[in-house]
């Protein structure tokens, strides 16, 4: 068991250098917007986790890397101290890519040192916390597409993080599913890895809806822009009304007209906008207003989770290589997170984990909604149908799209 779970840690740790290796050294220090950080952070922050919550905690007499770390990469856990306020991680000159990458290959050697001579009587506690860290770990992979995407648009020349083109493809037919209704179960109920956020499994009542087959396509989403869409304040919520008038949105991020014709910034180039394809990057805001315009509505959560719950978790990941939203034949899983019209709150007798690791989901379950199904910057082995994403109403540089559905 230690081997594979020193495997499983190198495997995903070395991803994330993989991530990083079309950078430029220019591009690890860039931070956009508040919401993002540079790719030298992601690197150093998930390794601060596993310093910290493993090595300071399992070895006897650890002495920290280095004596500022822990508030330079330290994200929101206020009870490990204090921290380099989130919008001023760009401003972090130092310490180097190189010495981020040193931190990471000192950390790594004592990690596998940790798994490979750990106290039998501790080791489930020890295997529990890298299972966390490594999945922690591929959050920020995530992370660090949507960040090096946003970087990168807002620089004038647009860099290609990867160059390759995209295919032209037909979307399916948008047909609709009759679902029933009835007492399900929702949320994890197994003995494998999952976040506190996905228990406990508990009931959930379901009208009788409809899914639709697909995803909402950029021709869909043309349309209701055209129709006015972003003109009209009957179709949208007060606060996203307000939000879209004060930011002066027009359409989904990372379009732009040229010459009249409308084109899309993704992670492999500035090209024509594919009408075929689904439509990326639109916040709860603008999907709400869309499904209102189009006379249906977003899935609940636990909807989307009785659909995922009959399906392989088999989609368009990061394995494709392709990170960008294909037309396809309307998978449920993968390429854009899906928008629900759940908030995220806590399941009934929810509990957090203890100390520290308590921090991690519960406390942000306030004022944000959430996604299902993983999106093509998701890794395959990342996903169940339990999984619950989650953003604030307004944001939009993650991989969500739409998915509508309707009252029977």
């Amino acid at each position: 068991m230690t081997a594979a779970l020193l495997q499983e840690y190198q495997r995903i740790r070395h991803t994330s250098a993989a991530i990083c290796a079309p950078l430029a050294r220019d591009d690890y220090q860039l931070q956009s917007i508040v919401e993002t950080s540079p790719p030298k952070w992601h690197l150093g922050h998930v390794t601060w986790f596993f310093e910290t919550f493993l090595l300071q905690a399992f070895v006897k007499d650890y002495q920290a890397f280095h004596p500022d770390y822990n508030y330079l990469f330290n994200s929101y856990y206020q009870t490990v101290g204090s921290m380099q306020p989130r919008g001023e991680r760009g401003l972090m000159s130092r310490p180097t890519v190189e010495e981020v990458y040193a931190y990471r290959t000192a950390i790594d050697e004592r990690i596998a040192d940790l798994i490979t001579h750990a106290d039998a009587s501790q080791w489930p506690e020890i295997a529990a916390r890298i299972t966390l860290g490594l999945h922690h770990e591929q959050q920020h992979q995530e992370l660090l597409y949507m960040d090096i995407k946003h970087n990168f648009w807002r620089n004038p020349l647009r860099p290609i993080y990867l160059p390759k083109p995209l295919p032209e493809q037909d979307a399916s037919p948008l047909t609709w599913e009759a679902r029933e209704g009835g007492l399900i179960d929702s949320g994890f109920d197994a003995a494998s890895f999952a976040y506190d956020n996905e228990r406990p499994q508990h009931k959930v009542w379901l009208e009788p809806h409809r899914l639709a087959s697909r995803l909402t396509t950029n021709a869909e989403y043309r349309a209701f822009i055209e129709d006015g869409g972003y003109q009209r304040a009957d179709l949208w919520l007060a606060d996203g009304w307000y939000y879209i008038k004060q930011h002066g949105w027009q359409a989904p991020l990372y379009w732009e007209k040229r010459d009249g014709v409308w084109h899309e910034f993704t992670l492999h180039g500035f090209a024509p906008l594919n009408p075929n394809a689904p439509v990326a990057h639109t916040s709860y805001y603008e999907a709400d207003a869309f499904a209102r315009w189009a006379g249906k509505r977003l899935p609940l959560e636990a909807e989307l989770e009785h659909k995922l719950r009959e399906l392989p978790p088999q989609g368009h990941f990061t394995d494709s290589n392709t990170f960008h939203p294909q037309a396809g034949s309307g998978q449920h899983y993968g390429s854009l997170w899906e928008w629900t019209a759940s908030p995220y709150t806590a399941y009934p007798r929810f509990q957090p984990l203890e100390g520290s690791m308590g921090e991690y989901n519960g406390k942000f379950m306030c004022n944000q909604w959430v996604l299902r199904g993983g999106a093509c910057i998701t890794p395959p082995d990342h996903i169940r149908p339990t999984y619950r994403n989650f953003f604030y109403p307004h944001d939009r540089w993650q991989f969500s799209g739409i998915r509508l559905a309707e009252d029977v």
